[in-house]
């Protein structure tokens, strides 16, 4: 009887070393996959001779609230200047408690007061003086915290896109495009790849013209970060956080980028509501020396929507 206890125990012992070593050569596998499909995300950002992108020195305001966390989004077309223009400016603001975000579009051609400068268009803030002016801009003009700041270069978007969602976006487009964008859309429901994607966002050759298109990118946002989300990607995520480490620049550390990726997914479908700055009946069109057709707010009145919208009911 002893010797059957015996070796029932060695059995016992044997299978649990038997799984303790499955499991621990599928964290070896699960870590060089991880590090494999990383790396080959990052070396499709920055290429084979450039730099990896330093992390970005941003001076945020601290969180008031540690649920709540605003991420100032800029979108640049470079073409190989050393300064550009912020051709799209959003605000988002996660709630990481119950899983949702606020997304607010600023115009371009707000007419700012810039400080040091006089004023201009909003989108000027950031040639004159990177993330750090914009932010104190947009502080000083609507009163609104800023944590942190993520900077994309548009054809960096395209490989962003095209790695968060290899089949592709789905997106309604409202009609035929095609004027300044570099590629052909037709009017249709249809699945667009990273540069047709950035094609539909960045079109404003329609009635709308600037709303239109700022309406288009929290379009394409939405249907990103629906794709993003789906089981399937998952498997994706590696080399998603390595060309977002080569192709953004940010403040957020690679662990703070994982972190806020593997928090939207564990809380389930992020829901997305959405704002643009000027509000409606808010606004005119002026032109003004220097600074051309500009936009013209009543600053008071947006203040108050941006403040009311961006109220989360906890």
């Amino acid at each position: 009887m002893a010797q059957t206890r015996k070796r029932r125990k060695k059995g016992k012992l044997r299978k649990g070393r038997i799984f303790f070593t499955a499991l621990f050569l599928l964290a070896i596998i699960g870590g060089v996959y991880f590090y494999l499909q990383y790396k080959s995300g990052e070396q499709l950002a920055v290429g084979e001779e450039a730099p990896e992108k330093a992390t970005l020195e941003f001076n945020g305001d601290p969180q008031s609230n540690k649920d709540i966390e605003n991420i100032l989004l800029v979108g640049v077309d470079s073409r190989g200047e050393k300064q550009s223009r912020s051709d799209t400016m959003m605000l988002a603001s996660w709630n990481k408690a119950t899983n949702d975000v606020k997304l607010v579009s600023f115009m371009r051609d707000i007419y700012a007061d810039i400080p040091g400068y006089k004023s201009y268009k909003l989108n000027t803030a950031y040639y004159l003086d990177g993330a750090d002016l914009l932010k104190a801009t947009l502080k000083q003009m609507f009163d609104v915290e800023i944590n942190h700041v993520a900077v994309v270069d548009f054809k960096n978007f395209e490989k962003v896109v095209d790695v968060a969602a290899p089949n592709g976006v789905e997106v309604t487009v409202p009609h035929d495009m095609s004027k300044n964008i570099g590629v052909k859309l037709k009017k249709g429901t249809q699945r667009l790849n990273g540069k047709e994607l950035l094609g539909f966002a960045r079109f404003r050759y329609d009635a709308q013209g600037d709303f239109g298109r700022v309406e288009r990118q929290q379009q394409a946002i939405e249907a990103l970060k629906k794709e993003v989300l789906q089981v399937e990607n998952v498997k994706n995520y590696p080399k998603l956080l390595g060309v977002v480490q080569g192709s953004i620049q940010s403040d957020l550390t690679k662990g703070d980028q994982l972190k806020m990726l593997l928090g939207a997914v564990k809380g389930g479908d992020v829901k997305i509501e959405k704002l643009t700055i000027p509000i409606e009946n808010s606004y005119t069109f002026a032109n003004v020396p220097g600074s051309g057709s500009v936009i013209q707010i009543n600053l008071e009145q947006n203040i108050q929507a941006l403040d009311k919208f961006l109220r989360f009911n906890q």
